[in-house]
C-alpha cells in the first residue's frame, strides 16, 4: 500500500516508518499538516495515518478537508488524547480508526492491515497471476507448493507488478511508485532490485516470468509455452 505518514516527532516518525516499510508498504513521511495538504491533492493514497496535533494543520482538520473532497481512502489517528469525546471528534470528522500513544508497533501493523481491506485496491490478501500467488501478509511468493520469503522492498516491486501484469512498467514509473516523497533512489537501484527479486522468482520456479523489455523497462508475464 501508498500510505502517507504525517507525524511531527522525528523520533516517532522514523520508527513507525521503519516497521511499516519493512511490512512492504511504501512510505510518505512528512512532518507537517501543510506538506501532507499538498501531497493529498498531488497523489492519491490507499491509508492516511495522521497525528492529531500537527503544526500548521491538525491531523483531525486534514481528515475532515480529505473527506469533504469525498476521498475514501480509510484514515487512522494517532493521538495522546484518549477521552471518549476525543475520540468521537476523531471519528466524527472522519477517521476509521484510533490509536492512542505512545503506538504500540505490533498493534499498529494489524490495525493497517485491517484498514487495508477497505481500500478500493484490496482484492483479498493473497495477488495471483495464473499459478503465482503473492502473500500481502506475510511477504512470500508461492508456486507449485514451493515459497519464497521477499524482502520489503523485494515485495513492493512485486506487487506493484502483480497489480500491473503483463504491461510495460519502466524505470522511471518503478522509482515513483516504490520510493517515497523526499528519498532519492540510487542509479541503479531498480536494476539490482530487479535482479534480486529474479532470483526469489527462480525460487518458485518462475524466474522467466519477470522479463526485460529492451529499452522500455520490464514485464511480468506468464512464458508462452
Amino acid at each position: 500500500m501508498l500510505i502517507l505518514l504525517v507525524e511531527d516527532d522525528p523520533a516517532q516518525l522514523e520508527p513507525l516508518r521503519a516497521a511499516l516499510t519493512k511490512a512492504g508498504h511504501i512510505i510518505d513521511a512528512i512532518e507537517d499538516g501543510q506538506t501532507a495538504q499538498w501531497l493529498l491533492s498531488q497523489k492519491d493514497y490507499d491509508l492516511l495515518i495522521l497525528d492529531w496535533m500537527l503544526p500548521k494543520v491538525s491531523g483531525v482538520d486534514l481528515c475532515r478537508e480529505y473527506r469533504l473532497a469525498l476521498k475514501t481512502a480509510p484514515v487512522l489517528i494517532l493521538t495522546a488524547k484518549d477521552t471518549t469525546s476525543d475520540k468521537v471528534y476523531g471519528l466524527d470528522a472522519g477517521a476509521d480508526d484510533y490509536l492512542v500513544k505512545p503506538v504500540d508497533i505490533v498493534e499498529l501493523l494489524a490495525r493497517v492491515r485491517a484498514l487495508r481491506r477497505r481500500s478500493p485496491l484490496w482484492q483479498g490478501d493473497k495477488l495471483t497471476l495464473a499459478d503465482l500467488h503473492l502473500d500481502l501478509n506475510n511477504l512470500t511468493i508461492e508456486r507449485n507448493q514451493f515459497t519464497a520469503q521477499l524482502s520489503g522492498r523485494e515485495f513492493q516491486l512485486m506487487e506493484y507488478l502483480m497489480r500491473h501484469p503483463r504491461q510495460i512498467l519502466s524505470h522511471n514509473q518503478i522509482e515513483q511508485a516504490l520510493w517515497g516523497w523526499g528519498t532519492e533512489p540510487e542509479s541503479n537501484a531498480v536494476t539490482t532490485l530487479v535482479r534480486r527479486l529474479r532470483q526469489r522468482l527462480q525460487t518458485v520456479g518462475a524466474k522467466d516470468w519477470l522479463e526485460n523489455v529492451y529499452a522500455m523497462g520490464y514485464r511480468l508475464d506468464v512464458p508462452e509455452r
